[in-house]
């Protein structure tokens, strides 16, 4: 997380973005928050195999297999399909492509590796985000920004409870200002804001205290480890951020890292419950 000097350039960057994010959630044709999610996976791939993949042709073909993986995660019919057909494709792409284009031996299985981390964590993992507005009807908006709310309150909170309160280290190895207070608060703090959510907009009422706080605690937990995992990445290459799009905010996928462990949760519980 940013220090507190940042936060004036995080506010900002929120001021101007959350606006139009918000536009884009709430307009009623899914395809449009599919186009910009789209866009994003891109990006978030783009930052992704710049950090992991050397040669820019790999880049390139990572992201051309990457976005063909994403679209047919998302249009695909009927239901099963789009998921076969999205990740063996994002295991046999690489597969296929290195066997043609090995290069250095000794670095392939590392860079087929890569590429698939890629395509499944930078591309299919934003599809999420999309699928909840496509099948969750009236209410996908309201749960999206719910993800949205649980993802960055927990970051919120977590980051204050942790510098006020906190002193025993988290994983100290990976992120070194993470303290297990901050993550307790973070999760606190993201319950709360789901209250809060669900009392305001009606088209949550029919979630039960228990749905509220098991899909934004358990959801403050698994954005705690999608935090956590893209910081350990960056660590293994090197890398403070992952870009640097966002002012104050580093690139997207510093920004999206929790998003996107907490939107395949939420659509999942959705569907179960």
């Amino acid at each position: 997380m940013p220090p507190l000097g940042n936060l004036a350039s995080r506010v900002l960057v929120a001021a101007i973005a959350v606006p139009i994010l918000l536009v884009v959630i709430y307009q009623p044709y899914h395809q449009v928050l599919w186009a910009v999610m789209f866009v994003a996976s891109l990006l978030a791939m783009y930052e992704l195999f710049a950090m992991t993949l050397e040669d820019r042709t790999d880049r390139v073909a990572g992201l051309v297999l990457g976005a063909a993986c994403s679209a047919a995660f998302y249009w695909l019919e009927p239901q099963q399909a789009p998921v076969l057909v999205a990740f063996l494709g994002a295991f046999f792409g690489p597969a296929v492509y290195y066997l043609f284009r090995p290069g250095d031996m000794t670095t392939a299985a590392q860079r087929i590796a890569f590429t698939t981390l890629g395509i499944i964590y930078g591309g299919l993992l934003f599809a999420f985000l999309a699928l909840v507005k496509r099948d969750m009807g009236p209410r996908g908006g309201d749960f999206i920004v719910l993800i949205l709310c649980t993802a960055w309150l927990s970051d919120t909170g977590g980051y204050f409870a942790g510098k006020y309160l906190g002193k025993k280290k988290l994983y100290p190895a990976v992120s070194p200002n993470k303290t297990w207070v901050g993550s307790i608060g973070g999760a606190l703090t993201a319950i709360a804001g789901g209250f809060v959510l669900e009392r305001w907009r009606p088209q949550l009422h029919d979630l039960t205290w228990y749905d509220v706080v098991v899909l934004t605690g358990a959801g403050s937990v698994f954005g705690q480890i999608g935090d956590l995992a893209e910081s350990l990445l960056k660590r293994s290459r090197g890398v403070k951020d992952s870009g640097a799009i966002l002012p104050g905010h580093g690139g997207l996928l510093d920004r999206v890292d929790a998003v996107l462990f907490v939107a395949p949760f939420f659509y999942l519980y959705a569907l179960l419950r």
